[in-house]
């Protein structure tokens, strides 16, 4: 038996860096949203015991370090199974390290995919215990949608009506029932130069040297930040289709002056003319902007092609999207 799941990436909307929690990590306020860019899966059982990776893009490592076989390792660990073997191939479509978490969603789709697979039969709040103690990005990629997201990034409120927390399905593939989920209808034109990077712990870290004298200190004020950004204007016009605000990443602020790439990138989307919003993805050096709809986008496209072309760019015209890690293919509204 062979499944495929479909492993799509996420932008942020919104990334605002509140301060330092008791255990290191950064505690952030964020609105994250999946788009139809995404890896895609396939798993095969094998009767050897053994977890194998092979990859379509030879400069992705397919050894233990991998969020895919760490995932694939930890579900068989939990389900006290050591004889379950497997076989993944990975067809990679996400830029590595864009700040797109292609990696994180791999290994949310691992996650689904081999206990559907393997029939553990663990529960979607099982899935995102594992997801958490993964990585941060990785229980918004099972779940995906439109989504607050606090602490590390691992606790979600749905920010559309209709969709899911990640308490509630955690990646299991299957909406609410009854009406689909609200989407966003923006069409987003997403950039990388593909020799560019950013370490996320360094953009983390000069944010800390930077910004550290206006951390906030204490959990009533980081949650007086949640509650602006859940009745802020950003959430309001996702919901109502109004104009966009300016978006916010507060890590850009901190990677745009010393990635000479993040700043070219951004004077050129910011050159569209239909563009709503313009912002940089997670710890870069991903950038994107987005449009009243997928048409504007590929127009935006046409119109910068040559300049992001002979700047270095890579470029991708998406759609947004209802649901993370799925055992379908990811879909679009019409």
């Amino acid at each position: 038996m062979t499944l495929t799941v479909e492993a799509p990436a996420k932008i942020n909307l919104h990334l605002e860096v509140l301060g330092l929690r008791p255990d290191g990590y950064h505690e952030l306020a964020m609105v994250m949203q999946s788009l139809d860019l995404a890896d895609s899966l396939s798993f095969a059982s094998t009767a050897d015991a053994a977890i194998t990776l092979e990859c379509d893009r030879p400069d992705l490592s397919t050894g233990s370090d991998n969020l895919i076989v760490k995932a694939a390792e930890m579900l068989r660990a939990r389900a006290g199974l050591p004889e379950l073997g497997a076989h993944i191939t990975l067809s990679k479509r996400i830029p590595i390290g864009a700040g797109l978490a292609g990696g994180s969603s791999d290994g949310a789709a691992t996650l689904v995919g081999l206990n559907a697979l393997w029939g553990c039969g663990f529960s979607a709040a099982n899935l995102h215990a594992m997801a958490q103690a993964l990585g941060s990005d990785m229980p918004f990629c099972l779940t995906g949608g439109t989504q607050l997201c606090f602490g590390r990034g691992e606790v979600m409120e749905p920010a559309l009506a209709g969709q899911t927390s990640g308490s509630a399905s955690a990646g299991a593939a299957s909406l609410v029932s009854g009406a689909a989920p609200a989407v966003p209808r923006f069409g987003v034109l997403l950039i990388k130069h593909p020799e560019a990077s950013v370490s996320t712990p360094w953009a983390f870290g000069r944010c800390r040297d930077l910004r550290g004298d206006f951390y906030l200190e204490t959990e009533a004020d980081f949650e007086q930040r949640r509650q602006a950004l859940r009745q802020g204007p950003l959430v309001a016009a996702l919901a109502a289709g109004g104009p966009l605000p300016a978006l916010r990443n507060d890590l850009q602020a901190v990677v745009e002056p010393e990635v000479a790439s993040v700043g070219v990138g951004l004077a050129l989307l910011r050159r569209a003319p239909a563009a709503l919003a313009v912002a940089m993805s997670g710890s870069g050096p991903s950038l994107f902007a987005l449009f009243a709809d997928a048409a504007g986008a590929e127009a935006a496209r046409s119109g910068l092609i040559d300049e992001l072309t002979t700047a270095g760019f890579e470029v991708w015209c998406c759609r947004c999207t209802a649901s993370g890690a799925s055992l379908e293919p990811t879909r679009n509204d019409p």
